[in-house]
């Protein structure tokens, strides 16, 4: 761009100095075309906006968005905490001066399936969708834009539209985006660091526990701190709601801030003291606050955070209709156990998606019926002790290892028979097994928040107890002096919370 500014002065000066040869009749043509160039170097060396990143990330939203994941609760919140990173990065990158960036590693389950990137660990569910990983470590917005949707598989044309110069992506990717370009011996002359190369160390070290605790340990402690005076209140309503309504449980289907968790308890205050009539009939159930309303196929409360008292009005007046459904669906429950020789027929809210009542009681009765007309020969009570969970998105049978079946409300009632008689042993194992490391995992979950003085540990539903058990006994190898008064999440990345806790890898590296 320097280059056509100097060009167009000197045209310019030459109607001056004759000496320069350049003929008058040609000069007005040359000016228009050094001048039109000029225009296109300015639009092409725009810088990427905030608004425009935004636009240009649509098709990646679009693909990963929490609230195409209903049905598959892990992957939602997977999805959900990995856009919370992303969008401090972008915010960090539009900060005037802001320079202090760190690799950051992402986890999305993007929904479309796209051929496998070859720089970009990928792996497919039956589910129709895959785990893409990508670490981004660049400086600036159309480098992480670009980087993003490549890591996705996603097409970057539509960034053309946006005028901004994609050509320099790839130069981007290996250089610091700054003015000049120092030799490297200025760096051993003046003792400065060099950028450039403490981004090739960043990327070639990997992240570790101590390193990343020290640099985000007063961040965690500062949010902490702010979030203290909400954490009691949000424990002084949770308690005098449970008290008065004689509820057995309030919890929350989301990670939801502490401010937002705050606000919904005080709605749902406030809808007590001006329709307590409404309320009779919740003793000894758990209230969730959830994306919709209604009772979930486990027999809880289920309340939509964005939805007026109105509806919240109609499900609690509707809570003894629901009760006579929930028997209906214990029955029908208590049929498919006969049929299929005694096997439990269960609901696990941690790994199944959230279904309302009416949802699973429809899945049962058509499995139900579809076993009925089969006429399966198993013997009464061959199978008492095992455990079934239905699915309708897959195709497949398939033992958990837990213990219980996955059973697609499609299977075929003969595939069906084959597969439980196979699996019948290795089942018993399993929950066998299942039973000693959920014992195991709540020793040294005590253990360790002993150990450390945390206030909290606990770990997302996402990562299992055999995770979990691994990621505990190798943490009481370490003194951690960081971690006292902290909440400690363990999940699948590095990241600090809004409210300070800190959430770490079940697989860190020391």
């Amino acid at each position: 761009m320097f280059c056509c500014l100097r060009a167009v002065r000197s045209l310019k000066l030459s109607t001056k100095h004759p000496q320069l040869k350049i003929p008058k009749s040609h000069v007005p043509v040359l000016e228009l075309c050094l001048e039109k160039i000029l225009l296109q170097c300015i639009l092409q060396s725009r810088t990427l906006s905030g608004a425009d990143a935004i636009n240009a990330l649509r098709p990646f939203y679009f693909a990963v968005h929490p609230d195409f994941f209903g049905q598959h609760p892990k992957e939602r919140e997977v999805n959900e905490n990995s856009l919370k990173r992303l969008n401090g990065y972008l915010e960090n990158l539009q900060k005037p001066g802001f320079r202090s960036f760190k690799p950051t590693q992402l986890t999305f389950y993007v929904r479309e399936r796209e051929p496998n990137s070859s720089n970009v660990q990928e792996s497919f569910s039956a589910s129709g969708f895959r785990a893409v990983s990508f670490t981004l470590h660049t400086r600036d917005l159309l480098s992480t834009v670009l980087d993003i949707l490549n890591s996705c598989s996603l097409s970057t044309e539509h960034i053309q539209s946006l005028n901004v110069n994609s050509q320099t992506h790839k130069e981007a990717k290996s250089t610091v985006n700054r003015p000049i370009k120092w030799d490297k011996t200025y760096y051993s002359f003046t003792g400065f660091k060099d950028p450039e190369e403490e981004l090739e160390q960043a990327q070639r070290v990997e992240t570790t526990l101590i390193s990343w605790l020290d640099d985000n340990e007063a961040s965690a402690v500062k949010k902490l701190k702010k979030s203290l005076p909400l954490r009691k209140e949000l424990e002084r309503l949770k308690f005098e709601l449970s008290h008065q309504l004689e509820l057995s449980d309030i919890r929350w289907q989301r990670s939801w801030g502490i401010a937002h968790r705050c606000s919904q308890l005080h709605s749902l205050g406030r809808l007590v003291q001006q329709r307590p009539e409404v309320l009779k009939n919740v003793k000894g159930r758990t209230v969730v606050f959830t994306d919709r309303s209604g009772m979930s196929a486990a027999g809880h409360i289920m309340l939509g955070t964005m939805d007026v008292h109105h509806h919240w009005t109609k499900i609690f007046e509707r809570l003894p209709n629901y009760y006579k459904l929930q028997k209906r669906l214990l029955f029908l429950e208590d049929r498919i156990s006969q049929i299929l020789g005694g096997i439990q027929v269960i609901y696990i809210e941690e790994l199944q998606p959230l279904l309302t009542l009416e949802e699973y009681y429809e899945t049962l009765d058509s499995f139900y019926n579809k076993l009925r007309d089969s006429r399966l020969p198993f013997h009464p009570r061959s199978l008492r002790g095992l455990q079934m969970i239905l699915e309708s998105d897959r195709y497949a049978p398939s033992l958990h290892e837990f213990g219980h079946f996955t059973i697609p409300t499609v299977c075929d009632p003969a595939t069906l028979q084959w597969f439980i008689f196979a699996k019948a042993q290795e089942a018993r194992e399993n929950l066998k097994r299942k039973e000693e490391m959920m014992i195991t995992e709540k020793e040294l979950i005590d253990t360790s928040t002993e150990k450390f003085s945390l206030d909290r540990l606990y770990k997302e539903p996402s990562v299992s107890s055999a995770q979990m058990i691994d990621c505990c006994k190798r943490l009481l190898e370490e003194s951690l002096p960081y971690l006292q008064g902290m909440h400690l999440c363990i999940s699948h990345f590095y990241s600090v919370l809004q409210d300070g806790d800190l959430c770490i890898p079940w697989n860190w590296k020391n």
